[in-house]
């Protein structure tokens, strides 16, 4: 009696029998690191796997988290920062765009600077730099954020002035300085050039009047977040624990990106003179938040933290709705991707071809709820398993509040039927709450909004929500606003607010 029996199969019934391959999920003995040594984030789908991150085995600490608004990022972000602390003692600084972490690090007793809510920033400060280090750092920095790269004479008498205005005050160009010495602002450094254009002398007035011109922007009475004594040290930033730096006061993104453009060059400075530690983990994590002005640009100190970190034990930590905003040297760089929920195609692409994942995992993304994501773990060696997997759920401190925002009484049954539009949006319970902080909305009104949602069970109708809205006094112009941070068509915006019975 035959034991074996032989059958013809095509190719493609061959490839319906998957028992061969190998699941995707690394090995159980590379999930679970040691406890004292790593951070728990969550399990994996396929197999329950506990895993900790550590990026001890991967090419760097750094860390690329990309979902939309209310996919849970934030949510992501705090645990790791107060998870870092427990294991390592590590420090955080947030550099936060909207104000999105700043009720989060009062409540969690860290520090929080508030820049233009009575906190200021002096970017001429030197933080134990030479004071020609410092000129070319605020001129890279003002290259990056404005046109002056394109006019050399400009660039040429600003970087004079400001070297002349450091002479002046008794520095050295070439030396460190004597810590404690008082530094010259840019309102200095404008005096400088008007005495030359006064003097009549120079041949070129125009040249002079421009550059002048360029710098009195950042130091214009009532906006001059950068040119005034400092009220913090920047150079203690990275060793006080958890500090959160409100952006959200300031009153643009030229500003917001000049403030987070200096600490990232003085956090830069201040690893490189602080050294390698024989201990292990990371002494502080850099959080950049939506900081596209800031992450996308080759001469950002964000690249050169990216390059050096792993040496100093610096983290970075960049986060974005758009992964086409960050620089690819930093996108394709980080040891670790978190990849939450994805809106457009063309950015699960964009992630796809930059990643290199499997359809699987790309059809797994397509269906993530708030708080579920994909990882992509960069080893510092080749590996016989796949490098990209998926966690059930990121479980954090405390639980994950969702919401939803139902738009089913707005759209019609066909777009329901065909799927086209978006009919719910989630968020999770602290960006929910952020949108509002955002939009001036005060916190007695907010715990009332709150108080009703949760009443129904976390869930409400687009058109009750907007009516709960304007009940607390909420404006028009912060309803639409609110909508397109969620990236809500405008088409659907216009409606939600015909139906409302608002003029948008």
């Amino acid at each position: 009696m035959s034991l074996v029996k032989l059958q013809r199969l095509m190719s493609d019934e061959i490839a319906k029998r998957t028992f061969f391959s190998r699941p995707p999920e690394p090995p159980a003995s590379v999930l679970l690191s040691d406890p004292f040594q790593a951070i728990y984030i969550g399990t994996t789908k396929i197999f329950k796997v506990p895993f900790s991150w550590s990026f001890m085995n991967l090419t760097n600490p750094h860390i690329a988290v990309v979902g939309i608004t209310g996919s849970g990022k934030s949510f992501f972000v705090k645990t790791l920062l107060r998870r870092a602390n427990y294991v390592w003692n590590t420090n955080a600084i947030i550099i936060d765009w909207a104000g999105e972490y700043k009720s989060w690090v009062e409540q969690t007793r860290g520090k929080v600077v508030s820049l233009a809510k009575g906190d200021y920033i002096n970017i001429m400060d030197l933080s134990g730099m030479k004071p020609l280090d410092r000129t070319k750092q605020i001129m890279t920095s003002f290259e990056i954020l404005t046109d002056i790269a394109q006019f050399p004479e400009q660039k040429r008498l600003t970087q004079e002035a400001m070297e002349q205005s450091y002479t002046n005050f008794g520095f050295t160009l070439y030396e460190k300085p004597v810590e404690g010495k008082e530094v010259p602002t840019l309102k200095e450094v404008i005096s400088l050039l008007q005495e030359k254009l006064q003097e009549g002398t120079y041949q070129y007035p125009a040249e002079l009047e421009n550059a002048i011109y360029r710098l009195r922007q950042f130091a214009r009475e009532g906006e001059d977040y950068f040119s005034r004594k400092s009220t913090i040290d920047l150079g203690k930033l990275s060793e006080s624990g958890l500090v959160d730096i409100d952006l959200s006061g300031l009153p643009d993104e030229k500003f917001r990106a000049l403030a987070a453009l200096f600490i990232l060059q003085t956090l830069k400075e201040k690893m490189r003179a602080e050294g390698w530690s024989e201990t292990k983990g990371l002494k502080a994590i850099v959080v950049l938040d939506e900081a596209w002005k800031v992450a996308g640009d080759d001469r950002s100190d964000a690249i050169t933290i990216v390059r050096e970190g792993r040496k100093y034990q610096f983290g970075l930590i960049v986060a974005s709705q758009n992964p086409t905003d960050v620089n690819e040297a930093i996108f394709s760089n980080v040891g670790t991707t978190f990849i939450l929920r994805i809106k457009f195609e063309k950015f699960m692409n964009y992630l796809q071809g930059s990643l290199r994942f499997s359809e699987f995992i790309k059809g797994e993304i397509s269906k993530f709820g708030v708080g579920q994501a994909a990882v992509e773990m960069a080893f510092q060696t080749a590996l016989n398993f796949p490098e990209t997997f998926v966690l059930e759920r990121i479980q954090g401190e405390g639980p994950l509040y969702v919401y939803t925002i139902d738009l089913s009484d707005v759209l019609t049954q066909s777009e329901i039927s065909a799927g086209i539009i978006q009919k719910e949006y989630l968020l999770e319970k602290d960006e929910f709450k952020n949108k509002f902080i955002e939009y001036n909305i005060n916190v007695d009104n907010i715990n009332d909004i709150f108080a009703s949602i949760d009443a129904a069970n976390r869930s409400i109708k687009v058109l009750d929500f907007i009516r709960l809205l304007k009940s607390e006094s909420v404006q028009n112009s912060s309803i639409v606003a609110f909508f397109k941070s969620l990236s809500i068509e405008d088409s659907i915006i216009s409606r939600i607010i015909s139906y409302a019975g608002g003029n948008g």
